[in-house]
């Protein structure tokens, strides 16, 4: 029987949360068709993490694990070649996986070598075959009907919830792959540290943006993220400008996120910032121009500086926090 094949990042022995949205996705279809669930790990010791999946099970089958030098760090070009090789052995017949920058890298090049489809940023499963999907840049959604024996998804993570705990299932590893870098050298990887969650996992966030004028100036953002325990986002045009790092994007070309608690400072609205963060719970937009399209999808808006307006918040939380 074909299977459902769902590909989990792992980090310090731990599968990384975001994974979690990829495998409730995959369980919908994996309903609808009738398919078994099975889980892949790859790296180049990809065993404790496996193990650990394996014990809260998730709904799948099993965990399977498929180990190699090339696989650590991460090339989009060997991870494909790991996928492919999964996939034939397992004989899975629709894989994929949180739409993630990694899996947005490197299942594309495994659906190219199997000559497959790929559904991309699926929010909804109707059927086994059946998918709905965001277009132009979110305005829009358009159902996608997959016409294929094998197929690629990524699931938009932001749209599905966290896949529970089961119970354990076996861990089964694969035989090495052939996987190449075709040429690709990663030269370092490095790691941004930071007490504060990341992007993607955060249930509070504060983002800037080409208001804020300048990278000092988002000092008094962090004081506001540090005391609500979120984490810190940009708008492209503040990322573009040097204000922040690229990483704290968020937008259609950046972060796909969906907190609790969205704040929107000094950012105008541009559609390309609307389509990752508009599926926040609630959004609050700090801006001096009222006719700013953020204020179409705040919940709450403030027409002001942010020079007044964020130390002020600061100040009445700091009170508010006292006072508890």
């Amino acid at each position: 029987m074909s299977k459902v094949l769902v590909i989990l990042e792992t980090a310090g022995g731990q599968i990384r949360p975001h994974s979690l949205s990829g495998i409730t996705c995959a369980a919908e279809i994996a309903r609808a068709t009738g398919k078994p669930l099975h889980l892949l790990v790859l790296g180049a010791h990809p065993d404790a993490a496996a193990q650990a999946i394996a014990a809260a099970g998730y709904g799948a089958a099993a965990v399977h694990t498929l180990a190699g030098p090339t696989l650590e760090p991460f090339t989009a070009e060997a991870w494909a070649d790991a996928i492919v090789h999964a996939a034939r052995t397992l004989g899975a017949s629709v894989i994929g996986g949180t739409a993630s920058s990694t899996l947005r890298d490197a299942l594309p090049r495994a659906a190219a070598i199997l000559d497959a489809p790929l559904v991309s940023e699926v929010v909804k499963v109707k059927s086994g075959d059946t998918f709905v999907r965001p277009i132009s840049a979110g305005r829009a959604l358009q159902d996608q009907k997959v016409n294929a024996g094998t197929f690629f998804f990524t699931a938009r993570g932001t749209e599905f919830e966290h896949a529970q705990p089961t119970g354990a299932v076996p861990v089964q590893p694969l035989a090495p792959a052939a996987a190449n870098t075709r040429g690709a050298v990663v030269q370092g990887v490095q790691k941004t540290e930071s007490s504060r969650p990341q992007l993607t996992e955060a249930k509070v966030i504060v983002s800037g943006g080409r208001g804020m004028r300048e990278g000092a100036n988002f000092k008094v953002l962090e004081q506001l993220t540090d005391l609500l325990g979120g984490a810190l986002g940009a708008s492209r045009a503040a990322t573009d400008a040097g204000m922040v790092p690229a990483d704290l994007q968020v937008g259609q070309t950046g972060k796909i996120v969906a907190p609790e608690l969205y704040f929107a400072v000094a950012i105008s609205g541009a559609i390309q910032h609307l389509a990752g963060m508009k599926g926040s719970k609630t959004i609050v937009a700090i801006n001096k121009d009222a006719e700013a399209p953020i204020f179409q999808v705040a919940d709450y808006g403030l027409v002001g500086k942010w020079e007044e307006a964020v130390p002020r918040l600061v100040e009445l939380i700091k009170a508010r926090k006292g006072a508890a």
